[in-house]
């Protein structure tokens, strides 16, 4: 049966050289407890230890130091028997160092010494002031603590280690620290002393001073005192020297050292020279200053003093020469070097005399007192014996000026810029640029002025560009109003203006530097005439029309056109009328005024209609239908819409009024002579007054027209005559046709030769003066018996009407 159990275990609690310390679980039922530690080697004999079973913890020693141990507890009952056990390896820690040796170097560490201990890998090294603990592990049988307080007392003691653990210390020593080292304060005051301070050290009594030139060249000097102070003289100049210092305790032991470089001072620059100079680059003015190098300088310092003892603009090297730039100019200066290392500056070399350039003029104005002249003026600079002004046009023409005085006299031209430039001068030479103050002239005037259009209210002018000009603007003025035109271009169409007006027209060149040129001159241009307004249109005759107009032109000549579709007539006149004649009746027209001046023409005058009367009819046509009734016909008239015939006489008027060519008048008087007339009448309501041959009615027709036979073959035909009219007699039957005409005032007419038994037919016709017979006279009927006696009757048998033509 195995007594190990998972209930009872076992532990490592501390080991030392020669002993282990172990924990074990608690096991219920133990009467005690044995731990024993037995050797791997056979060097070494088993050790055994028994604890009761209120103990969980218990030590063996008399080991072995170093040594490797199979370390068990067993649990054992009243008998002695063994209820569990539990075990586990381990080694002891290295025996104790000895033979340890501390001593102290510096201020804050102790070097410790000790004899090796077999089979350690390494120590622990501690050292303790009261409370204070600084421990350390090292590998080799020394070691040096740090990090310790200056002049203070440590118990130092070592202890040996393997991976079983940690010897006990080794016996004590007690060491202690040095004095700490002196902060070192130290200055060269010149070029030939070091001056060196120390800060008091706790528990000095004395300070030791060592000084030696870096190179190792000369003595060393050494200084023991009870003062923190000393000073070195008769060193060299411009040299490094180190310096070393110590306290002493009251034991005479030293503290620690501190060493500290320190140069002296160098000595003051020789022959310091001055050269002007200038950066063509920055336009600024400086000095060249140069010297003779100082030993152990590291810097050098170029400083000019004004006369009046203000320190001025001053400049830095490492070289032996530097330029102060930018100097004030126009004045006259002390330059001085000092050379300077880590130590400070030197005494400041001999002075060197040094007059600056003039300054450059200022308040430079430019006045253009007349166009073409410039006037150049400016400030007085101290320190000048002549200007020199500098006028540059911006083609690249440059003059120059030089005088003593303070104003120079240029000419100029319009339209350039000018850069003017003004120097001082003296014997250092010329004063820095100044302000180069730009001048600009007022812009050329256009002089090559066109006219390439004038109307009534436009005038468009074109002129050569000029030199300067950026814009123009156009101006036309007269008494009461201005028009203005403003362009980047050399055209200008001027609109919106008077007709018949006299305008001056300038052209103002401008620039946005100088604005206008107002001394352009100006050009006198008339724009066009106005166009006439016809007033009135009065007919001098039917052919003749006379056209007025409202005259509202100067020295203008006046042109009037009349526009038919067929035909055109115009007349001029320079008054306010003219006549136009020859008009053709019948037509409309369109009538227009153009004024014309050595300007131009003038828009034509708005149109007025003007109508001819219409046209009379070329034939004229009277046919007499009835003894009452007339056919009036006539050929269509030009321009006639309706017409309106006449007929007059003393005894009374036809009157006929109608659209067609023709119209027939009734109530016609028989052997009457009338008046013809015709109205022809437009759509308008115009009236042209017709006149024609007078027309005389025919004849009357005889009344009471009777047939009497005269014998057995002759008869007589009778009638009664209102006027005296010539007649003629018709009688006409199926078997003959017989006619007669009787004279003036004779009533009757006789018929030869007849034959009885036949029906005849009568008529009798006035005969009118152009010798035509009227044919509109009634027929009568009659029968010619064969038995009747001569002077008998024939019989009337009727009578008919002759029919009227339908017009």
């Amino acid at each position: 049966m195995s007594l190990a159990s998972m209930d009872f275990t076992l532990t490592i609690y501390t080991v030392t050289s020669r002993s282990i310390s172990a924990r074990w679980s608690k096991y219920v039922g133990a009467h005690s407890y044995k731990l024993s530690a037995a050797s791997n080697t056979a060097t070494g004999q088993p050790v055994f230890v028994h604890f009761n079973n209120r103990f969980v913890l218990g030590t063996v020693t008399n080991l072995l130091p170093a040594t490797q141990y199979n370390v068990r507890v067993e649990v054992l009952d009243s008998s002695g028997n063994v209820l569990a056990e539990a075990q586990t390896q381990h080694q002891t820690a290295p025996d104790i160092p000895s033979n340890i040796k501390a001593y102290s170097k510096t201020s804050n560490s102790i070097t410790v010494n000790w004899s090796a201990v077999p089979k350690a890998t390494g120590y622990v090294l501690k050292a303790k002031a009261g409370n204070s603990i600084t421990k350390i592990i090292v590998n080799d049988s020394s070691g040096t603590l740090t990090g310790l307080q200056p002049h203070t007392s440590y118990i130092i003691s070592v202890q040996s280690l393997n991976p079983g653990g940690n010897s006990q210390p080794s016996l004590p020593v007690e060491t202690r620290t040095v004095l700490d080292a002196p902060v070192i304060h130290s200055s060269s005051p010149n070029f030939h002393t070091i001056m060196v301070s120390l800060e008091p050290v706790p528990q000095a009594v004395r300070y030791s001073f060592i000084i030696i030139r870096s190179d190792a060249v000369g003595n060393k000097i050494k200084k023991t005192t009870t003062s923190t102070n000393a000073t070195f003289a008769d060193l060299n100049p411009g040299t490094w020297y180190t310096i070393k210092a110590y306290a002493l305790d009251a034991n005479g032991i030293s503290g620690d050292d501190k060493m500290k470089e320190q140069v002296t001072r160098p000595f003051a620059p020789q022959a310091v020279r001055v050269v002007l100079t200038s950066d063509s680059m920055s336009k600024s003015l400086g000095v060249v200053v140069t010297w003779n190098a100082s030993e152990g300088s590291t810097d050098y310092l170029a400083v000019p003093i004004e006369k009046s003892r203000n320190v001025a603009q001053n400049c830095t090297s490492k070289s032996t020469s530097c330029v102060i730039s930018p100097i004030q100019c126009g004045i006259q200066y002390n330059v001085t070097v000092v050379a300077f290392n880590e130590a400070g500056p030197s005494d400041p070399a001999n002075p060197t005399e040094f007059t600056s350039v003039p300054c450059s003029p200022h308040d430079i104005k430019v006045q253009e007192m007349h166009p073409g002249n410039l006037t150049v003026s400016w400030s007085q600079s101290s320190l000048t014996d002549y200007y020199t002004a500098f006028v540059k046009r911006d083609d690249g023409l440059e003059v120059t000026c030089n005088t003593t005085l303070k104003r120079c006299y240029f000419q100029s031209e319009c339209g350039f810029t000018y850069f003017i430039s003004v120097f001082s001068y003296n014997k250092a030479g010329q004063s820095p640029p100044g302000n180069v103050l730009n001048y600009t002239t007022v812009p050329c005037c256009p002089t090559q002025v066109k006219t390439l259009f004038v109307s009534s209210d436009t005038i468009e002018v074109k002129w050569d560009s000029v030199r300067g000009a950026e814009m123009y603007e156009t101006k036309a003025q007269d008494v009461g109003s201005v028009v203005f035109c403003n362009d980047t271009s050399t055209i200008c169409t001027l609109s919106g203006l008077k007709c018949n007006t006299h305008y001056n027209v300038t052209i103002y060149s401008y620039s946005d530097i100088r604005g206008f040129n107002n001394s352009c001159q100006r050009k006198s241009i008339t724009t066009g005439p106005c166009s006439p307004r016809i007033l009135n249109i009065t007919k001098m005759n039917p052919t003749t029309v006379n056209i007025s107009w409202q005259q509202n032109n100067i020295d203008a000549m006046y042109n009037v056109t009349v526009f038919g579709k067929d035909e055109i007539k115009s007349c001029n006149s320079s008054g306010c009328s003219c006549e136009i004649t020859h008009l053709p009746c019948g037509s409309t027209f369109s009538v227009s005024a153009v004024a014309t001046t050595p300007e131009g023409r003038s828009l034509p005058s708005y149109s007025i209609p003007l109508e001819t009367a219409p046209c009379c009819p070329n034939s004229f046509t009277v046919i007499q239908i009835t003894q009452s009734i007339t056919n009036v016909s006539w050929t269509a008239a030009t321009g006639a819409q309706s017409y309106t015939t006449l007929l007059e006489s003393p005894k009374g008027q036809a009157k006929c009024h109608t659209g067609e060519n023709h119209c027939l008048l009734g109530c016609i008087t028989c052997s009457t002579n009338y008046t013809v007339s015709l109205l022809a009448i437009s759509k308008t309501g115009m009236v042209s007054e017709c006149s024609y041959q007078g027309y005389s009615s025919s004849g009357c027709c005889p009344s009471a027209v009777k047939l009497y036979r005269l014998g057995s073959n002759a008869l007589r035909v009778y009638w009664h005559a209102s006027a005296s009219v010539n007649y003629v007699v018709n009688v006409t039957s199926d078997n003959a046709n017989f006619t007669c005409s009787p004279t003036t005032n004779v009533t009757y007419c006789d018929i030869n030769e007849i034959y009885c038994g036949d029906l005849y037919t009568v008529v009798v016709s006035p005969i009118s003066t152009d010798g035509s017979i009227v044919t509109f006279c009634p027929m009568k009927m009659y029968s010619v018996s064969c038995s009747m006696n001569s002077g008998a009757m024939v019989i009337y048998r009727g009578k008919r009407s002759l029919e009227v033509p339908r017009i």
